[in-house]
């Protein structure tokens, strides 16, 4: 298994249980009759992460399961033999592994995230709790995150809905509070977080921030609105009252 997050990070703990307990409950038990060797590879650098894909290949398993698309990339370089898993993938056709979702090919194979459409849902829920809403910045890390992939389906949406889409790039914690701290700076603002793990393994940052300087937020996964997402005082929306 190599993962993007890090192994005491509570979120990848919950995964993990949940992954061994699926696993006991089709007659896998670990330590017993099945072996598991683990990579965590958090916010490490291409070559760590290709790294981690070698030792993993070399031990020769079975299967080798992965999350996040430049983990699958690191492993896809290694073997196109062993069987690879993934989870958590936004666009796993355009990433190259596979050829198409009914005919999968290759030793590829898994479990997507969002269809691309779903970038609408987020911007009117946005707009929906926050009607003066002009501007949402779409933050993401480029190299950990196929943005594209949702961003060309937000554009259009963004102007019919009258919200300038930023596109806010960040990589590590310092460009992530210096990216929010000057897009509050203007009125109106909104944050919309896509899938991607630099952000996730930031979330307590995130939402923090969001909260310090009173933007309303559109999170995509449990974890960031487990510690709690932002609603305007005042909000009537149902989403808030919900």
């Amino acid at each position: 298994m190599l993962t993007a997050l890090a192994e005491d990070d509570p979120e990848n703990q919950a995964r993990l249980a949940g992954f061994r307990l699926g696993l006991e409950k089709r007659g896998w038990s670990e330590g017993r009759n099945v072996r598991i060797d683990y990579r965590f590879a958090p916010a490490a650098s291409p070559d760590q992460v290709q790294l981690f894909a070698k030792e993993l290949v070399a031990l020769r398993p079975d299967v080798i399961f992965a999350q996040t698309t430049p983990v699958v990339a690191a492993l896809q370089r290694e073997t196109r033999t062993i069987p690879i898993v993934f989870a958590a993938l936004a666009d796993p056709i355009g990433s190259g592994f596979i050829a198409s979702l009914p005919q999968p090919g290759g030793n590829i194979t898994g479990v997507m995230l969002y269809e691309p459409s779903v970038t609408g849902k987020w911007l009117s829920m946005l707009k929906e709790i926050a009607p003066q809403l002009v501007r949402a910045a779409f933050m993401v890390n480029p190299t950990t995150a196929v943005y594209n992939y949702y961003l060309r389906a937000a554009e259009p949406l963004s102007r019919s809905l009258g919200i300038d889409l930023v596109l806010t790039r960040v990589a590590n914690a310092d460009e992530i509070e210096r990216a929010i701290e000057v897009f509050a700076s203007v009125p109106n603002g909104g944050l919309v977080l896509p899938p991607d793990v630099t952000t996730t393994a930031h979330r307590d940052l995130i939402v923090a921030l969001a909260v310090r300087y009173r933007l309303p937020a559109v999170y995509t996964i449990r974890p960031f609105v487990r510690l709690a997402g932002l609603c305007p005082t005042g909000s009537t929306s149902p989403i808030c009252s919900a």
